[in-house]
């Protein structure tokens, strides 16, 4: 009898993006094969600029939290 369970594997990615002022913000990914790299994420952060989900202002690093 097997009584531990698999965790199951994450279903979003968090970024933390870094801002030249100095502030910091949060990004969650949720397609995991769209958040490979964080160089791929770069567009994806620029669009949730765009939408006003993320604070205007240059980034200058997107760096993986989980």
């Amino acid at each position: 009898m097997n009584t531990f369970r698999k965790a199951n594997p994450a279903k979003s990615v968090m970024f933390m993006v870094s801002y030249d002022d100095g502030r910091t913000a949060y990004l969650w990914v949720d397609d995991a094969s769209k958040a490979l790299d964080a160089w791929a994420v770069g567009p994806i952060a620029r669009a949730q600029q765009e939408q006003g989900t993320l604070p205007e202002g240059t980034i200058t690093s997107i760096r993986r939290v989980r």
